[in-house]
């Protein structure tokens, strides 16, 4: 255990004097917090736009001559005016009696038709445009537009009151709801986010830990720390390190992002809760099982970054453990819509993956207490597993120099050394 601490206690120096630990963990909590008071810095700039806006309207009749301009050709005489400037409160209709003429028009971009419709009939246009962007929605409301010349044309013919048919159309239905289980749909946003999160940390800080380990053996360090403390110290040295420090950093740049939001929340509206408000049993079961799955892969990473003299040879290696990790991810992630299923419900066990399948069930699904507990006792079991053999793959691979050492070999220089 002493040797351990004093592994531990270097490890956490290196990370916490390290400049680009502590300028990333800055820089990353300064733009979580810049995020959060865009809306407030946008309202302002806003404000005073519309100030200004308003002490320079009615100085010409520039608003007059920037209209747009949509063509229009065939039955206009189904067109009421008064909705159709409902409908296109900033648009000028120019009448046509030729479609070809339109066209023309249209085709010209000099002109100002931007557009144009060919009335058929009630239920028949069609639109005509040059240059369609993304974001054209008129023949969407022109659609509309024509479903209320259909509505009026039936209270004509039927004798019947206008208004009193669209205060019964347009009538509010009250609905009360009360979500007595789990809501998957507002659950799933931030359940998204937090599969992502914990991917991304795995990944980042594991690689890390790798690192280290591949780069202590190619500067032969390591000879000295394997003579003067165990290889297992030195391995569990290194991962707890690198759990604490991503802890604290990730927990450093939450609290800047939750506060911030608080300073911020009526600027962002209820848009933004779905992402935010985690239940706090969600929340529990995330720390548990993402702290677990790092802890696991970071003990697979620790070992296989012994097996590599180079640091260029690290990514092959660790190569196999980052395919097991995407393929976790992308499977739990193209299952979220289905957490009940039986493809997450195994993955929720299986150490590799309960880091993430768990606490997206607990999140949208049922889950009885006594899974999270065999789950949680799975992983954890498996943690100490790994852990203890990646210690010994350590203690056998630190130095043995030259080409990489083969994951399949170390295992079986493992089984010859019992």
């Amino acid at each position: 255990m002493k040797k351990f601490l004093t592994v531990l206690r270097f490890e956490l120096d290196n990370y916490f004097k390290s400049k680009s630990f502590i300028i990333s963990t800055i820089l990353l909590c300064i733009l979580s917090a810049g995020i959060m008071f865009a809306p407030r810095v946008i309202d302002s700039f806003k404000s005073n736009s519309d100030s200004d806006v308003e002490k320079a309207d009615g100085v010409d009749g520039a608003d007059e001559d920037e209209k747009v301009k949509l063509g229009l050709f065939g039955q206009t005489h189904l067109i009421t005016p008064e909705y159709a400037k409902i409908y296109f409160p900033d648009v000028e209709f120019v009448l046509y009696s030729d479609v070809e003429d339109m066209k023309k028009d249209i085709m010209k971009e000099d002109d100002g038709i931007e557009a144009g419709f060919f009335v058929n009939g009630y239920v028949d246009f069609t639109y005509y445009v040059n240059n369609k962007s993304m974001f054209d929605s008129n023949a969407e409301t022109f659609s509309e537009l024509m479903l209320m010349v259909n509505k009026l044309d039936y209270c004509w013919r039927n004798g019947i009151d206008i208004e009193d048919f669209l205060e019964v159309e347009n009538r509010e239905i009250t609905m009360h709801e009360e979500v007595l289980g789990k809501d998957s749909s507002s659950n799933y946003w931030y359940c998204y986010i937090l599969v992502i999160i914990i991917f991304m940390l795995i990944i980042m800080y594991g690689m890390q830990v790798a690192s280290s380990v591949t780069n202590e053996k190619s500067n032969r360090s390591i000879e000295i720390l394997v003579t003067s403390t165990s290889t297992t110290a030195v391995l569990f040295g290194k991962v707890f390190a690198s759990v604490i420090s991503s802890i604290f950093q990730v927990g450093l740049i939450g609290l800047s992002l939750l506060g911030s939001y608080q300073v911020n929340k009526d600027y962002w509206g209820d848009g933004i809760a779905m992402f935010l408000d985690i239940p706090s049993d969600v929340l529990i079961t995330f720390a548990v099982f993402g702290i677990g799955g790092f802890i696991l892969y970071a003990f697979l990473y620790g070992a296989l970054g012994a097996l590599v003299s180079k640091i260029e040879d690290l990514n092959k290696t660790a190569g196999t453990a980052q395919m097991v990790i995407m393929i976790v991810y992308f499977v739990v992630l193209i299952n979220l819509t289905n957490v009940d299923g039986v493809i997450i419900k195994v993955c929720s066990f299986l150490p590799i993956s309960s880091y993430s399948a768990m606490f997206a069930r607990v999140a949208m699904g049922s889950v009885a207490t006594w899974e999270i507990v065999l789950s949680a006792v799975i992983l954890y079991a498996s943690v100490i597993l790994v852990g203890f053999i990646g210690g010994k793959i350590f203690r056998n691979s630190t130095l043995r120099y030259g080409n990489p050492i083969k994951i399949s070999n170390a295992l079986k220089g493992l089984r010859k050394s019992k």
